[in-house]
């Protein structure tokens, strides 16, 4: 547990992505078995643990600390486990440390009423690093900057190989890992998934720019609608169904009526839609399905689900990424003709003369509710990653508001002890109504300018948020406006940044939610199944 604690600490005060992968490399390669499997299971997401909840550790601390000294120090310091760990007043022991193996094991087999026994126990044979890496295990928030890509990309180094490759069999694995770390240090064979539902590194693209747009011969490419919704990758195979998000996160359970339409042997990617009454529902209806575990009757009627398919990877146990793209193409509309999933159809592909006709489709897109366009070419295999010049996306411009600061709450990680995650609003007559909360888009010079002038300008507190004096102006760029009944205003924004601090122009003048309204998008005129790709 020394060493996991270590690489924790380690990981987060090191901003450097290969400084990072340096630290998982040497954990990886010189902890024992299984502590290290475990330790890339935490790193990566793939731990969480029934009976311990964040609650066991609130009580812990309750039993142990001053209430009034532990609220004020863990709204200081943002985090309930890093706040417990410097809290903690350890009792004299003789006991040692616990091991990260023996942790997780712990958690998983001891019987919820001895947890808090047996957790303060640990705490109490620990110094402060090791009590933060065992109630992070615990809390399941590690936010110590380091990715499961990142972890995965340290295992390829060790062995020589792509992360791709880690990527390719990662799905087939559980902790703790033992088949991949003899493969990775050459003790044994690649894992076989066989037909394992595995998840395959997604072909990404790049946004296209002025200067590519100059070199670009648009005789070589083929353009699709970029569909507002989420990527996904459904994988079909006679051992089992998954429907994978392009970070590779399993969502199944939340689309369980996509995974019941996948009844055929194949890897297909595509885009995440609401579709109702046959038309694409704004993103917004979407996010009301996303990071659920599970899903009721009434959701299931009022946001269905349905699939848009752009790609094929596998055709049965075929891969047929090597093949260029219009060939996959014309795979891919081979096997929609003779298998017509439900809830799935084809994205169209979006005819053009030229570049201007390009020009003139995108500036059309917001119109219809989409993105913008993609731009692949022709001859493209599917290639892991984001190799640059074949495949661009062509995003629709954003829109931009002024809108006035509301409402601020402490960051996490890194930005801890800054407030770093701003609530803003519009006027409504003479009323501020937040519209929506964005955390990036500023430098770190204007993060401590914001954070200096939150501290100087709060009126009111509510634990870790702040409510500010109206008077600071922000210019937010966001890329659509859509209607929502979780803000008081009736509308919400989609990807919210940030985009300028407005020192020069007085809160009044800010916009009003007319203006906002007036943005709102119309569904979608294509409708699902048909496809026209008119925009």
């Amino acid at each position: 547990m020394i060493a996991f604690a270590d690489l924790l600490e380690r990981l987060v005060f090191t901003p450097s992505r290969n400084a990072k992968i340096a630290l998982l490399r040497r954990y990886f390669a010189t902890a024992p078995d299984p502590d290290r499997g475990w330790g890339l299971a935490a790193v990566t997401g793939e731990l969480g643990f029934a009976a311990a909840k964040p609650g066991l550790i609130r009580e812990l601390a309750a039993a142990r600390t001053d209430p009034v000294l532990f609220e004020w120090s863990y709204d200081y310091v943002g985090d309930l486990a890093e706040t417990v760990a410097l809290m903690w007043p350890g009792r004299p022991t003789n006991a040692a440390p616990p091991g990260l193996a023996e942790v997780v094991e712990a958690l998983e087999t001891t019987p919820k009423a001895e947890l808090p026994a047996l957790v303060a126990g640990w705490l109490d044979a620990s110094d402060a690093s090791v009590r933060l890496a065992i109630l992070k295990l615990i809390t399941g928030g590690l936010r110590v900057g380091a990715s499961a890509r990142l972890a995965k990309t340290a295992l390829a180094e060790i062995a020589g190989i792509e992360a791709d490759e880690v990527e390719e069999v990662w799905h087939g694995l559980a902790p703790p890992y033992a088949p991949l770390f003899a493969w990775i240090e050459g003790r044994g064979p690649r894992p076989d998934p066989a037909d394992a539902p595995v998840f395959r590194p997604p072909m990404l693209a790049h946004p296209l720019e002025a200067a590519d747009i100059a070199a670009l011969d648009p005789a070589q490419f083929r353009a699709e609608w970029k569909w507002d919704g989420i990527r996904v990758q459904l994988v079909s195979t006679p051992a089992g169904r998954r429907l994978y998000s392009r970070g590779a996160e399993d969502i199944s359970a939340a689309f369980p009526e996509i995974v019941e339409a996948m009844d055929f042997h194949a890897v297909l990617d595509g885009e995440l839609l609401v579709i109702r009454d046959g038309q694409v529902a704004p993103f917004a209806d979407l996010q009301q399905r996303l990071n659920r575990k599970t899903v009721g009757a009434k959701l299931l009627r009022e946001q269905p689900a349905g699939i848009r398919l752009y790609d094929m990877l596998f055709d049965a146990h075929e891969d047929v990424r090597p093949l260029a793209f219009d060939a996959r193409r014309a795979r891919l509309e081979e096997w929609y003709g003779r298998t017509r999933p439900p809830r799935m159809d084809l994205s169209p592909l979006v005819p053009f003369a030229g570049l201007p006709d390009l020009t003139a489709i995108r500036e059309g897109a917001r119109a219809a509710s989409i993105e913008g366009l993609m731009l692949k070419r022709a001859d493209s295999a599917y290639v892991p990653g984001r190799p640059k010049g074949l495949w661009w996306k062509w995003k629709r411009d954003p829109l931009t508001i002024d809108a006035v600061l509301m409402y601020a709450q402490r960051g996490h990680g890194k930005r801890s002890s800054y407030y770093s995650d701003y609530t803003f609003g519009v006027w409504r007559e003479d009323e501020l109504v937040p519209v929506g909360k964005a955390y990036f888009g500023f430098t770190d010079q204007e993060l401590a300018f914001l954070d200096r002038w939150i501290r100087n300008n709060t009126v009111a507190r509510f634990g870790p948020v702040r409510e500010v004096a109206k008077a600071m102006v922000l210019e937010v760029a966001f890329d659509a406006a859509q209607l929502s009944t979780r803000h008081k205003s009736g509308v919400a924004l989609r990807f919210p940044r940030i985009a300028r601090i407005r020192t020069d122009k007085p809160a009044a003048e800010a916009d009003r939610l007319e203006t906002v309204m007036a943005l709102v998008e119309n569904k979608a005129d294509a409708a699902f199944g048909h496809g026209s790709g008119t925009g």
